[in-house]
C-alpha cells in the first residue's frame, strides 16, 4: 500500500480527508495506477479546517503531489453532529404557524425506556420565546384556509432579529403539500431583516408529520451559521492552495454533494463520518478475491471517540429515512425515538456508542467499572500520550496488554508512554477495585467489547437476523485490536481487516457516488390515483434530480435515477418503502402487489382487501463516480519474512507472541495466532485459534473455525 506511484506524464489524484474526534485521515489514490497512499494526523479540535490543510500538507510533501494534480478532493466531517451535541448551534428562531408554536415544546410523547422516571426530554434547541406564530393555514390538502399575515411575518423577524437570533426557521402547517406561503414569508424577512438566514421545512424536509419535518428544519437552522461558514472558509483555504477540484462532502446516506449544498443544507452532514465508514468497510468486502465472503458483513468502525456498527447486505448498507441527533450520553440507534433531536432525512442505519480508543474508563457511582462516553479525545488525549491527560482510556488498556507496541504508534510518529498508562489505570480502577494493573487493563477491554457486541446483536439478533451468517469487517485505529474478540463472542466465523483500517472512512469517501435525496409526500389513496398522476409527480421530482446532478457536473452517462415510494395500509402509521416498477400503465396494481408481499415477509402478515395508501414518493438522483482501483497486492514470501521480532502480550494470560509487520506480507501469506499484526494506522491482534491468510485485493482474512 506505501508503494510509490507508477511513473505516468501526468499522474493525477484523488483525495478522501476524514476529520475524526481524535485524528485527520487521508487517503490518497493515484488514477492511473490505482496506488493508495495514506497519511494521518491529529485533529485541530479549535479548528478543524487547520487539520485538513496539515493532512493535505503532509501528502503533498510526502508523495510529491501539487495541488494542481488533484483532480477530486471529498471530505467527511463530525462538525455538524459535534455542533448539536456539544450546544453549539446558532441561536435560531422559529416562524410557525398561529397555535403551533409549541411544537418542540411538546415534540414525542414517548420515551426510549418507557420506566424510566427520571428520563428528561432533550431541551429544544430554540427556545419557547423565539418560537413565533403567524396568521396563516393552509389545509392538508393544500386549500388556502387563512391567507399569510406578511406583516406579522415581518414584525416577527424583527423581533427574532433583536432577541439575537442568527437564523429563522420557518415551518408551516402543510407547507409540504403548498409550500406558497413558506417562500413569500422568506421573501418577506429577507426585507425585513436582510442578511439574516431563512430556512424553510418546503425545502429542507417536504414530508408530512409536523413535528419530524419543524425539527429537521429547526437543525438545519441552526447548523447553517456555523457549518456554513467552516465549508465556506475551507473552499476559499483550497483555492488558494491552488487546488482547482472543488470540494464535495459526504452525507448521511452514504453519498456526497458539492460544497454549495452543504453550505446550504447541513443538515445532510450530520452523519457523515459514521456513514464513510460504512462505506469503506462495503468497498473493501466487495474487493475480496472470494466474493462470496464480503457480500453480508456487519462493520465495525472503532474511532477514536465512539464504536460505530451497521449491516450491509451484497454491498447496499441498510438505510433508515430519519434519526436523532444530540443524544451524547447514550447510545444512538437510527430507529430510536426520544433521545434526541428529530432530524427527517436518510441516513445509513447504525448504532453509535461511546466505546471508543479514547474513551475513559471509571468507576461509576455505584461501584462498577465502566467506559465512555466521554472521550480524551485528541486533546489532551488518553494517558500514555503523555499531552496532559490523565486519566485512563481504551488505548491505555491496549497498550498495558502488550498489544500496543509504545515505540510503533502511529509508525512512530506519536510515541506512547507506558509508565502514564499503567498509572492511570492504577490510580482511577486498578486501586479502587483492588485488582492489578494488568486485571484492570483487561476488565476496561473486556467492557468495551461487550458494548461492541451488545450493539452488534441490536442491529442482528434483534432484528430476526444471525449475525453467524455475516463477516465482521472492522475498521478505525482501534478495530482490528477488538475485532476477533468480538467476532469469536457472536459466533462469526471470518473477519476482514481491510489494507488501512485507520483510514477506511476515508477511502470510504472516494467509493461514493454523488448522490441527491429527494422526497415528496402524495398521501393518496392507490385506488383513487392514476398512473398518470403518480408519474406526473415521479417525473417532476426526476428532472429536478437531473438538474442537480447536472449543476454538479455529472455527465449524461454517469447520471442514474433511483425511483421509490412508501406504502401503507390506510390507517396505518408508517409505511414500507419499494422501488417503483417500470411499467407506466401497471404501475399502480404492482405497487400494490409488491406492497403487501413486502408486508407479509415483514410483519407475518397481509390482507389482501384493505386499501392501500401511497404516503411519500422518493428520488434518489445519483452521480456515478469512479472507484478507487488500489493495485493488486504483491505475492507472498511466506509470514516469516515479515516477523519483527516477539513480545509479551497478555491474552487470557501473558503470552510471548510473535509480532509481525504488515507492509512485509504479501498474497497468501498466513499466520497462526496467537500473533500480532501492526502496520502504521493500526495493531490487529489475533488470538490462539484464529488463522490469518492476506488476500489477493490486500485484506487480511481471519478464520475463527476451529
Amino acid at each position: 500500500m506505501d508503494a510509490q506511484p507508477a511513473r505516468h506524464p501526468h499522474p493525477l489524484y484523488r483525495i478522501g480527508v476524514d476529520i475524526g474526534g481524535t485524528f485527520t485521515d487521508v487517503v490518497v489514490v493515484e488514477e492511473h495506477s490505482g496506488v493508495v497512499q495514506v497519511v494521518k494526523v491529529p485533529t485541530t479540535p479549535a479548528d478543524p479546517s487547520q487539520g485538513f490543510l496539515d493532512g493535505l500538507a503532509a501528502a503533498f510533501a510526502r508523495f510529491a503531489i501539487t495541488p494542481q494534480q488533484v483532480v477530486f478532493a471529498v471530505h467527511g466531517t463530525t462538525i455538524a453532529t459535534n455542533t448539536i451535541i456539544e450546544g453549539q448551534g446558532a441561536a435560531a428562531g422559529l416562524i410557525t404557524s398561529a397555535g403551533f408554536s409549541d411544537v418542540l415544546e411538546i415534540a414525542y410523547q414517548t420515551r426510549p425506556s418507557l420506566y424510566d422516571i427520571f428520563y428528561d426530554k432533550p431541551r429544544p434547541l430554540v427556545p419557547r420565546w423565539r418560537c413565533i406564530g403567524v396568521p396563516e393555514r393552509i389545509a392538508a390538502d393544500g386549500a388556502v384556509l387563512t391567507p399569510l399575515d406578511e406583516a406579522a411575518v415581518a414584525a416577527a423577524a424583527c423581533r427574532l432579529r433583536d432577541q439575537g437570533a442568527e437564523a429563522i426557521a420557518v415551518a408551516f402547517l402543510h407547507a409540504y403539500r403548498d409550500p406558497t406561503h413558506e417562500r413569500r414569508a422568506a421573501a418577506v424577512i429577507a426585507a425585513a431583516v436582510p442578511g439574516l438566514p431563512v430556512v424553510l421545512s418546503s425545502d429542507v424536509c417536504p414530508e408530512y408529520r409536523e413535528y419530524p419535518r419543524t425539527s429537521t428544519t429547526v437543525v438545519n437552522a441552526v447548523l447553517v451559521p456555523k457549518v456554513g461558514p467552516y465549508i465556506a472558509r475551507l473552499e476559499q483555504r483550497l483555492a488558494a492552495l491552488g487546488l482547482g477540484s472543488g470540494l464535495h462532502l459526504m452525507t448521511s446516506s452514504g453519498g456526497i454533494i458539492a460544497a454549495a449544498t452543504a453550505r446550504a443544507l447541513p443538515v445532510h452532514l450530520v452523519e457523515s463520518g459514521p456513514a464513510a465508514g460504512v462505506i469503506g468497510a462495503a468497498f473493501v468486502a466487495g474487493r475480496l478475491a472470494r466474493p462470496d465472503l464480503g457480500a453480508r458483513i456487519l462493520a465495525l468502525d472503532i474511532g477514536g471517540t465512539t464504536a460505530k456498527v451497521a449491516l450491509v447486505d451484497n454491498g447496499v448498507p441498510a438505510l433508515a429515512d430519519s434519526f436523532e441527533v444530540g443524544a451524547a450520553a447514550r447510545p444512538t440507534t437510527t430507529n430510536g425515538r426520544g433521545q434526541g433531536y428529530p432530524v427527517k432525512t436518510p441516513v445509513i442505519s447504525l448504532v453509535e456508542i461511546g466505546a471508543g480508543g479514547g474513551s475513559i474508563a471509571r468507576i461509576d457511582p455505584g461501584g462498577a467499572l465502566t467506559i465512555g462516553p466521554d472521550s480524551a479525545g485528541a486533546v489532551p488525549g488518553p494517558a500514555c500520550y503523555g499531552k496532559g491527560g490523565e486519566r485512563p482510556t481504551l488505548t491505555d488498556a491496549n497498550l498495558v496488554l502488550g498489544r500496543l507496541d509504545p515505540a510503533f504508534f502511529l509508525g512512530g510518529a506519536l510515541p506512547l508512554d507506558p509508565a502514564r498508562a499503567d498509572a492511570a489505570i492504577d490510580r482511577a480502577v486498578a486501586r479502587p477495585l483492588g485488582l492489578s494493573v494488568v486485571a484492570a487493563a483487561q476488565a476496561i477491554v473486556e467492557i468495551a467489547n461487550a458494548r461492541m457486541i451488545a450493539a452488534l446483536e441490536f442491529i442482528s439478533v434483534q432484528r430476526g437476523i444471525d449475525p453467524r451468517d455475516y463477516a465482521l469487517v472492522p475498521s478505525g485505529g482501534a478495530g482490528p485490536l477488538h475485532a476477533v474478540a468480538v467476532a469469536a463472542a457472536l459466533g462469526l466465523a471470518t473477519v476482514i481487516v481491510p489494507p488501512t483500517p485507520g483510514l477506511n472512512s476515508a477511502l470510504g469517501l472516494l467509493a461514493s457516488d454523488v448522490k441527491h435525496d429527494l422526497v415528496r409526500t402524495l398521501y393518496r389513496r392507490t385506488g383513487d390515483l392514476s398512473p398518470a398522476a403518480l408519474w406526473s409527480a415521479l417525473d417532476e421530482m426526476a428532472a429536478s434530480g437531473l438538474r442537480l446532478l447536472a449543476d454538479n457536473g455529472v455527465p449524461p452517462e454517469r447520471r442514474e435515477l433511483r425511483l421509490e415510494a412508501e406504502l401503507c395500509y390506510v390507517g396505518q402509521s408508517y409505511p414500507l418503502t419499494l422501488p417503483v416498477p417500470a411499467e407506466r400503465d401497471g404501475v399502480l396494481a404492482a405497487l400494490d402487489a409488491a406492497f403487501r408481499a413486502s408486508h407479509r415477509q415483514k410483519y407475518g402478515f397481509a390482507s389482501p382487501t384493505e386499501p392501500t395508501l401511497i404516503a411519500n414518493l422518493r428520488v434518489s438522483a445519483i452521480g456515478r463516480v469512479d472507484r478507487p482501483a488500489p493495485a493488486a497486492g504483491r505475492p507472498g514470501s511466506g509470514a516469516a519474512a515479515a516477523l519483527k521480532g516477539w513480545r509479551n502480550v497478555c491474552f487470557d494470560q501473558p503470552t510471548d507472541t510473535p509480532v509481525y509487520d504488515r507492509a512485509r506480507l504479501g498474497t497468501g501469506d498466513r499466520i497462526a495466532g496467537p500473533a500480532i499484526i501492526e502496520q502504521m494506522d493500526t495493531t490487529t491482534v489475533l488470538p490462539a485459534g484464529a488463522t490469518a491468510t492476506v488476500d489477493a485485493s490486500g485484506s487480511i482474512v481471519i478464520d475463527l473455525r476451529r
